[in-house]
């Protein structure tokens, strides 16, 4: 499983990394140090906090603004069919969803927790594995 380091962690929550450790050292966001004595956040935990995030901001109606192209953030859900697949990304305060082949999720190694950058053309969004 993917780990991210809080610096990481903070760039995909679009906090600082101040933040982001305070949220660490609160409770809010579980750490364990790596082999190399480093604090760092599992990628499934960090999905979940992802989402978190995103709804208590969207309860505050905290502003959302129509951005285009890539989007940097980590998968928080993938739903796999017999032929499709839905992906599902947190990039900062945005949630953006994309309908794929459940081949391309399988052919790019796609799992909850990893980064992954959302690419959006007109009225269709692309998956990148980062």
């Amino acid at each position: 499983m993917q780990s991210y380091t809080i610096g990481q962690a903070a760039r995909l929550l679009g906090v600082s990394p101040d933040t982001a450790r305070r949220w660490a050292d609160a409770g809010r966001i579980a750490t364990h140090r790596d082999e190399t004595g480093r604090r760092v956040i599992e990628g499934k935990s960090l999905a979940a906090f992802c989402v978190e995030l995103a709804q208590s901001e969207a309860e505050e109606d905290a502003p959302y603004t129509s951005a285009r192209n890539a989007f940097p953030g980590i998968i928080t859900a993938i739903k796999l069919g017999d032929v499709a697949a839905q992906v599902t990304i947190q990039a900062g305060p945005h949630r953006l969803v994309s309908l794929l082949t459940r081949e391309a999720v399988e052919e790019l190694g796609l799992e909850v927790g990893m980064r992954a950058t959302a690419r959006v053309k007109s009225t269709s969004v692309h998956i990148d594995r980062t």
